[in-house]
């Protein structure tokens, strides 16, 4: 074992950082540095916005009383370094693991954790709570909070400014100023940080002050330092964080722990609202990840030495690929479509759209809200926007999903990656809840691919509506490995498909372009099974193992959450004696609108409706198979369901009850 990692390994708890030299807390961030490398490369997670912030977490540690010290990760990804140092160092190879550690803050994890973070922005007016909380209460606990890596470009953290300014609570806000989020900075914001670092001739005048104050006597000192701060956000036009009611203190080198652990002690003394902006580097201490940012900001597994990520294997593409290569192909054609993306387009496929279409591709920030307002405005104008955010990030922006674009009917075309159950990133990352929360709203045309070649389909469906707004809902990772179509035309709005009429051929009846629909008087009972989006595949597995036991099953691709095909339902209704609709979704989506519309027709009382759907849980972080299954949304976990409908027993084997529906 090396002397430096010794210096960690000697750590017995986080207070032991407070009797240390700033060599040894030295020794203690290139070993904190160092074994996040080698865990990472392992498990794979974030690791560019941690190693960024090692010196900056030891010294925060090292100069407040945590836990009983209040100190709140914005983007909780920032937080390895934290978690190493606050006992959780052995479990660190369980990191986004089934039962391990989250990738994220987490109440539940440590007391060290006050306050669980993983969608952004949320640190000052959380930690504003807890700063209120103590003042009602009389206590003299500090509360200090971490924002940044992209996270003050969001809205809210002006918000929680702006009321913290007016309440003038002692609140010490880090500003990690690491020039990116998940994709390089935009707007506004970026440049202006950027004047404060920048301007030499206004940085050596302010040396030139503060060299002034440290020779003068001590009231005289003081003035000084106040008149440098003053005259700094005068000249560089730094006066938005003070203009809020925050006292601006740096910006300061946040990997000198010389300069952070001292400058930390006397802003522990200070009270009112204060924001240190510290400058960082995402990636610091690993080669590769300094040299790109954003390729290391979420990794799989790589190797330590080339930096080389290890992406899971598979013949199939992805279907974040299969929308960029589409959309590119749509984009081409048609000079009204734009697209826009809050902080990510990498992760939403867009990076390639806006190489080719730079005046036609906007990254708003880490900005949910204006994203889908400003998408509504072009939408005016005649405008074919796409908004691609990940279902969970769309959850932010809900008011003006309703009151911007569905209120108004503007055809604003939503792509909702990482729709359903995401794996590692666990519940603050599942898109559960976006069928729930886009098919109750009239008018709203909701889609759902079963493969990718069903996606380049609904993606030109999507661009050809016009009138009112749609959306595509897909998951993360790779397609099922169909052929692509070489021609694209939109499908009829909602049609699904049957795909086995459960008397051994395939593909029969209609195919969602206007078909004639199935023929009834086919007997025999059975079940039949309606499927959306990528449940198709666990579907197949279901109905071979029913068909094992003798069982007639028909097989349906739903295509359209919104609206339902009604005349589907009613002919498979009229031939079966269970329906089950399947969604990987929250209770309230597909199913419910599948029930309504059987009601509606009269066709209820004829049969028993499944409608099987994710748990009324949150679903922890593990595989997304393991996800599935936990679920019951595997192949197994639907045929144990409608095996327990034949039988008239709910739920058996299921680890949360749900209803089966009898009129």
């Amino acid at each position: 074992m090396t002397e430096k990692a010794t210096a960690l390994d000697r750590l017995t708890s986080v207070a032991d950082l407070r009797t240390m030299s700033i060599a040894q807390l030295q020794d203690v961030a290139d070993a904190v540095r160092k074994e996040m490398i080698e865990v990472v490369s392992k498990t794979g997670g974030h690791l560019g916005a941690g190693l960024g912030v090692v010196e900056l977490t030891i010294a925060l540690h090292a100069v407040f009383e945590t836990p009983e010290d209040r100190l709140v990760f914005d983007v909780g990804h920032q937080a390895y370094p934290h978690k190493i140092l606050t006992g959780r160092r052995s479990r660190l190879s369980t990191l986004r693991k089934r039962d391990g550690l989250s990738g994220f803050t987490s109440r539940a994890e440590s007391p060290f954790d006050p306050f669980g973070a993983a969608h952004s922005s949320t640190s000052l007016s959380a930690s504003l709570g807890f700063a209120l909380a103590r003042d009602l209460r009389g206590s003299s606990r500090r509360v200090v909070c971490v924002i940044g890596d992209g996270a003050m470009s969001a809205g809210m953290a002006y918000e929680a400014m702006n009321n913290a300014g007016a309440q003038g609570s002692s609140v010490l806000a880090i500003l990690n100023d690491n020039d990116m989020s998940i994709s390089p900075p935009v707007g506004a914001l970026s440049v202006y940080l950027s004047r404060l670092l920048v301007s030499r001739p206004v940085r050596s005048f302010r040396k030139l002050l503060r060299g002034t104050a440290s020779l003068a006597p001590q009231p005289f000192s003081d003035f000084m330092r106040k008149i440098s701060e003053k005259t700094f956000g005068a000249l560089t036009g730094g006066t938005l964080f003070e203009q809020l009611g925050f006292r601006y203190v740096g910006p300061i080198d946040g990997h000198r722990l010389d300069l952070l652990v001292p400058l930390l002690r006397a802003l522990r003394k200070e009270r009112g609202p204060i924001l240190l902006h510290a400058i960082t580097r995402k990636g610091k201490g690993y080669a590769p990840a300094e040299q790109a940012a954003d390729k290391f900001h979420g990794v799989s597994k790589f190797d330590i030495i080339s930096g080389k990520q290890q992406k899971p294997s598979s013949s199939a593409p992805s279907y974040t690929s299969i929308f960029s290569r589409y959309l590119l192909e749509e984009a081409r054609k048609d000079s009204r479509i734009v697209a826009i993306t809050a902080a990510m387009k990498e992760g939403t496929g867009l990076a390639a759209f806006a190489r080719e279409f730079p005046s036609r591709c906007f990254d708003v920030g880490i900005a949910e809200q204006h994203g889908v307002t400003f998408a509504a405005g072009l939408a005016c104008e005649g405008l074919r926007p796409i908004v691609a955010i990940y279902s969970t990030f769309l959850q932010r922006a809900y008011d003006q999903v309703v009151h911007d674009v569905a209120i108004q009917s503007l055809a604003v075309r939503f792509v909702l990656d990482r729709a359903g159950l995401v794996g590692a990133d666990g519940a603050t990352h599942a898109g559960s809840f976006d069928l729930c929360y886009l098919c109750c709203l009239p008018n709203f045309i909701v889609m759902a691919p079963s493969d990718e070649s069903e996606l380049a389909l609904m993606l030109s469906t999507s661009i050809s509506i016009d009138d009112r707004p749609s959306a595509i809902r897909y998951p993360r990772g790779s397609g099922v490995g169909v052929a692509l179509p070489s021609e694209i035309s939109p499908l009829a709005i909602g049609k699904g498909r049957i795909i086995d009429d459960g008397r051994g051929r395939t593909g029969m009846g209609r195919t969602g372009r206007g078909g004639t629909g199935m023929g009834r008087g086919s007997g025999g009972g059975g079940i039949a099974i309606v499927s959306l989006g990528t449940m198709l595949s666990s579907a197949r597995d279901a109905v071979m193992l029913l068909r094992a036991r003798g069982l007639r099953v028909t097989l349906a691709d739903a295509r359209f959450a919104k609206p339902v095909d009604v005349e589907l339902l009613r002919d498979l209704a009229s031939e079966h004696d269970i329906i089950a609709t399947i969604e990987d979704g929250a209770m309230g989506g597909f199913s419910a609108q599948a029930m309504s519309a059987l009601s509606e027709t009269g066709m209820l009382s004829r049969v028993i409706f499944v409608p099987i759907t994710q748990p009324d849980c949150f679903i922890g972080q593990a595989s997304q198979a393991e996800q599935h299954s936990l679920a019951g949304l595997d192949g197994e976990g639907i045929a144990r369901r409608l095996l327990s409908a034949l039988e008239g027993v709910a739920g058996q084997g299921l680890s949360s009850p749900r209803s089966i529906s009898r009129a």
